[in-house]
């Protein structure tokens, strides 16, 4: 959807830093009462937007004993008809949300096509469909590429570039229109909650999987994780000093390797090296420093501390550097004790072990959120 700044918002303002067009449905702001745009001439002036939720929501009919599913789809309906979502001229132009949402994210310099899919999580008909239509509008141009007759790229032509600078302002006309009416201490309260929305709805799209530790999708976090600790070692890293973590023990049955995702897109990893009677040894933990601040880090050890218990251990342990200040502070949060040292790995400083049971599996609270990974948490 057409995600612009509110009311002037800038960037920083969003929680966790991201850019205002990260920011999904949260301008895809309906034309309210008065509202009009430049060559559209002034919408009609119709109930307003709190009659037309109150109604909506006092003919909810109870489907669900559970409060907060009800919640959940209430607020769904109540966003979907407040951006237009049902409006197959969106913005008072000539195309629906969906193909408005499609030509933005193509952007100025064009996007392959299986990207746009894996970003919006579309089905392919569906998004063929959608490309055809903007380019039997002229807005668009498609071309498959030379080196792989698999890939297309769809990219803006001059009309869809205007078409696409028309949809940005008519979208922040619209966000200003929400914010206009309320006080500053509303304004901030409602970005707030927007922001908190947006970052929660990302958590719920994260995805962890279990993937082959010689896949790209590994080796990609693997080279990122080793970067990161070269930089912030005092005396940098190198793998070879390191003990080794070969593959053949982090795939099973020796191990495991886990891949956190955002949207197909690889933010995080860790292994698990079993050793029969004893601990499990917990290796290669990492966050994406773009999906910092979204509990990534602590799901991750959530999760492999339950597959660590699910394959008979009840003990894990771990090593990690002093400059991973964080690390050290989520570790002995989520229940580890340090203990001597248990093996000779030169970049050790810190030795932990936690004792698996009641507890493993724990859902992540608010005040986890202390504790969140913004950075590699081990070797």
């Amino acid at each position: 959807m057409w995600a612009r700044s509110w009311a002037g918002a800038s960037a920083e303002t969003i929680s966790g830093g991201a850019s205002a067009e990260s920011w999904g449905w949260l301008a895809q702001l309906r034309p309210g009462p008065g509202i009009s745009f430049p060559g559209s001439g002034s919408l009609p002036l119709r109930n307003s937007f709190l009659r037309r939720a109150a109604k909506s929501l006092t003919n909810i009919r109870e489907v669900s004993s559970d409060p907060q599913i009800d919640t959940v789809r209430g607020f769904n309906r109540a966003v979907t008809q407040r951006v237009g979502a049902l409006d197959d001229h969106y913005l008072a132009r000539d195309r629906p949300l969906g193909e408005a949402r499609v030509l933005w994210e193509i952007g100025t310099k064009g996007c392959d096509v299986r990207v746009i899919r894996s970003r919006l999580a579309l089905d392919s008909g569906y998004l063929s469909r959608i490309l055809r239509s903007l380019e039997a509008a002229g807005l668009i141009t498609m071309s498959t590429s030379e080196q792989d007759k698999r890939v297309r790229t769809a990219r803006l032509t001059k009309t869809g570039r205007a078409e696409r600078a028309e949809l940005d302002r008519r979208s922040d006309a619209l966000a200003r229109s929400m914010l206009d009416p309320l006080t500053v201490a509303q304004r901030e309260r409602l970005v707030s909650a927007m922001s908190q929305v947006q970052k929660l709805l990302t958590v719920s799209l994260i995805e962890i999987q279990v993937v082959d530790p010689v896949d790209p999708i590994a080796q990609h976090c693997l080279r990122q994780y080793f970067a990161e600790l070269d930089r912030r070692f005092d005396a940098g890293f190198d793998l070879a000093n390191s003990l080794p973590a070969p593959p053949d023990e982090m795939r099973p049955p020796a191990g495991i390797f886990l891949v956190a995702s955002l949207s197909q897109d690889p933010i995080g990893c860790g292994a698990l090296k079993f050793h029969g009677d004893e601990p499990t040894e917990l290796k290669r933990m990492w966050v994406a420093p773009t999906a910092r601040g979204l509990g990534v880090g602590r799901r991750l050890l959530r999760e492999l501390e339950n597959r660590a218990f699910e394959g008979g251990s009840r003990a894990i342990r771990l090593e990690t550097n002093r400059a991973l200040t964080e690390a050290v502070a989520m570790y002995r949060s989520a229940g580890y004790r340090e203990v001597d040292a248990f093996n000779d790995e030169p970049y050790g400083d810190h030795w932990f072990e936690k004792q698996l049971g009641d507890g493993v599996g724990d859902v992540l609270t608010e005040s986890d959120t202390r504790y969140v990974a913004r950075g590699p948490l081990g070797s």
